[in-house]
């Protein structure tokens, strides 16, 4: 299908550019990085931006650094970026692993976790990995910048807190000290490029706590503090587990839609909650 729609197009040099643009044509301005999903929206007739701002020249928005005891992933990096990074892999595996997930390796060579984000369909694979960690998005302006924490970053389906004079220059994610082990839990109706029917990420740490957080099975990725208070400091068995998934129906609330029921949502992300928990504790004591 071919683009119709007329528009502008620019690739700034810098950031400030960036930032000049979106301030001169607000919510007519659209960024492009990956474009996965912008162009898909342009063809469709779903987005019609009067100007399209190419970041993709921008180098400090490529980098992956770490920074003390963060580490800060810019805006136009890849999920093959992340997959090809070792410090990701070693330090922040849970975001490795639900990479690996994303679609297929040509919209992996293209998409990037920024984008991901700033998409906020409720099945975005990034979700969970991002929630668990605590991370951070920062978000710059012609006006200023500020941060806010992931966990406040989705306000609905494909709605986030952004301003439309405002850009996503990086994501900052915390390292955990602790030893910990992960484990992301995606069901699709098929290998390649489809959306999760129910996600789910888990971490577990050597003392014994948990961060639980879910994608596909709610208005909007989230995290399960209650999940997690139950599990904290305990044990996990069977009874344990089994009390943790009789709280999963009050934490979750899927829809039925194209790609499953809600009825097999709910079942599937008890399976994968139990299949991960475990998992995530057989590591902890064999690594």
């Amino acid at each position: 299908m071919p683009i119709s729609h007329e528009f502008q197009y620019c690739k700034p040099a810098n950031l400030d550019e960036v930032l000049k643009t979106l301030a001169e044509y607000g919510n007519s301005a659209y960024i492009l990085a990956g474009g996965t999903d912008l162009v898909v929206k342009i063809k469709e007739g779903m987005e019609e931006p009067q100007i399209v701002i190419d970041i993709k020249g921008i180098e400090a928005l490529k980098k992956i650094e770490q920074k003390g005891n963060m580490l800060h992933i810019g805006a136009s990096v890849t999920f093959t970026d992340l997959i090809n990074s070792e410090i990701i892999k070693t330090k922040l595996p849970l975001i490795w692993e639900a990479s690996k997930t994303v679609a297929s390796v040509g919209i992996r060579n293209r998409a990037t976790i920024v984008g991901n984000i700033c998409s906020a369909v409720p099945s975005l694979d990034s979700g969970p990995a991002l929630l668990n960690y605590e991370a951070i998005v920062c978000l710059k302006s012609s006006k200023g910048e500020r941060n806010t924490p992931i966990s406040q970053w989705f306000i609905g389906p494909k709605k986030t807190t952004r301003n439309v004079d405002e850009m996503v220059t990086e994501i900052i994610v915390p390292i955990p000290h602790e030893k910990h082990a992960v484990y992301y839990g995606k069901l699709g109706r098929y290998s390649g490029e489809d959306l999760a029917q129910a996600g789910i990420g888990i971490i577990g740490f050597a003392n014994k706590k948990y961060h639980i957080s879910f994608c596909a099975v709610g208005p909007v990725p989230e995290r399960s503090e209650k999940l997690e208070a139950l599990l904290n400091g305990k044990e996990v068995n069977n009874k344990l587990i089994e009390k943790a998934k009789k709280m999963i129906e009050e934490e979750i609330s899927p829809i039925t839609d194209i790609r499953a029921t809600k009825e097999y949502r709910m079942h599937i992300i008890k399976v994968m909650f139990e299949r991960g928990l475990k998992k995530v504790n057989e590591n902890l004591k064999n690594n």
